[in-house]
């Protein structure tokens, strides 16, 4: 069993993503193998929150081309994560 250090990289802060905490909904990104059940530990465990709902995105690798040079972009997975109702975390509403 891996410790929420390990399986939540960072938030995910975008417009979408802004906008969802209207909704009790906040995205991160997470491991490439974790599982909806060790991303709800994961973050009631570092942010004493009830997660009601996880949802999880592969986001598979794009190309890349800058000037002559082609690459890939890295696989991850995004986790949306649906807290219960009056529950909200502090750390990201500066975000």
């Amino acid at each position: 069993m891996t410790s929420y250090k390990t399986i939540l990289i960072h938030p995910v802060v975008s417009e979408k993503s802004v906008k969802d905490k209207e909704h009790n909904k906040y995205t991160f990104k997470v491991i490439w193998n974790a599982n909806r059940v060790e991303i709800k530990k994961a973050v009631e465990e570092k942010f004493k929150v009830k997660v009601e709902k996880v949802n999880t995105i592969k986001v598979h690798p794009k190309n890349r081309k800058m000037g002559r040079f082609i690459g890939n972009t890295s696989h991850w997975r995004k986790a949306i994560v649906t807290l219960s109702a009056g529950q909200t975390i502090k750390e990201l509403e500066t975000v």
